[in-house]
Formats: structure tokens, C-alpha cells, sequence
């Protein structure tokens, strides 16, 4: 019965075992979890030696590919771990409602902003709503009211302006 020779590879892999689990199990932290790539080193050494892939220095080439391997693994750990945490702190969230005293108090301030944007000009007003509610850019509201991108920007800021110095006047 004729059996065919094992290749250099997996000789240099079976030769150098102890050395890379070992080197695995630093890079790891974790014996077992080191294995389990070792183990995946020789599946992938299998796969090169069917492909006949001429490999110079085996033991070099080894514990790169394996040091490949552990890279791939703790990348994977990590996003499982982080998806985890993503997925537990979703649980935990707590409910998103304000307080009914921060509710009653934002409702206040909005009836305010409301009363200081009824004293603004149409275009001043209409340039700070498009931008902050509709998110449309200076150059869409520009479009929209049929004023250059820099008129714009003055109508917002004064419309800011206003806002707040509304706000500090007829909330202190």
C-alpha cells in the first residue's frame, strides 16, 4: 500500500506545534481559544499544500499565517462583543419622555419661540425654519425665496438673535 508523503508544511507545522501554541496563546490570552486557531492554521496550511503554493521558509510562513488567523479571530470577538453590549444597552435604555416638569417647561419655551418668530420678518422667518426644521441648505432656501445664499445666512442669524435675545428678555 503506497501512502503518499506528508508535505513539508504540515511536517514543519506538526515539528513547530508546541512553540506556536504557545505563541498563539500570548497573542490570545486564552489557551483554548489559541487551539482553536492553531486548528485553523492547519485547515488553511491543508489548503495551500493542495494548491502546491512553493513556501521557502515553513516555519516563518507558519506562524505568519497563523498570527493572521488570531488577528481575524479577535477582530471577530471584538464585534461580537461590541454588538452584544449594543444589544444589552437597547434593553436598558431607559424611557426616552422627558419628565413632565422638563415637558411642561419645553411646551412653555416653545410658545415663547413661537410668539418671537411672529415678530420677525416673513423672510427672516421662513430662512430660519427651513433651515433648522427642514434641513434644507443656504442654497436651497435661497432658491426658495429667490435671495442670494449670503442674505440667507443674515436672515438666519438674525432670526437667532432675536430668538434669544426674546428669550433672555421675557424669561428673566
Amino acid at each position: 500500500m503506497l501512502t503518499s508523503p506528508v508535505s513539508g508544511l504540515l511536517t514543519s507545522f506538526q515539528e513547530h506545534y508546541d512553540d506556536l501554541l504557545q505563541f498563539l496563546t500570548r497573542r490570545m490570552s486564552d489557551r483554548q481559544r489559541a487551539a482553536d486557531v492553531a486548528q485553523e492554521t492547519y485547515l488553511k496550511l491543508v489548503k495551500i499544500e493542495q494548491q502546491a503554493i512553493p513556501v521557502l521558509h515553513a516555519r516563518s510562513f507558519i506562524f505568519r499565517v497563523a498570527g493572521n488567523l488570531a488577528i481575524d479571530a479577535l477582530r471577530r470577538e471584538q464585534r461580537i462583543a461590541a454588538n452584544h453590549q449594543t444589544s444589552e444597552a437597547a434593553g436598558e435604555l431607559p424611557c426616552p419622555a422627558p419628565p413632565p416638569e422638563a415637558a411642561l417647561l419645553a411646551s412653555e419655551r416653545l410658545q415663547m419661540l413661537d410668539q418671537a418668530l411672529l415678530e420677525l420678518s416673513s423672510n427672516a422667518r421662513q430662512a430660519l425654519l427651513l433651515n433648522r426644521v427642514e434641513g434644507l441648505t443656504q442654497a436651497q432656501i435661497a432658491q426658495r425665496l429667490g435671495v442670494s445664499e449670503s442674505m440667507v445666512a443674515k436672515y438666519i442669524g438674525q432670526a437667532l438673535r432675536h430668538c434669544r435675545d426674546w428669550l433672555k428678555h421675557n424669561h428673566d
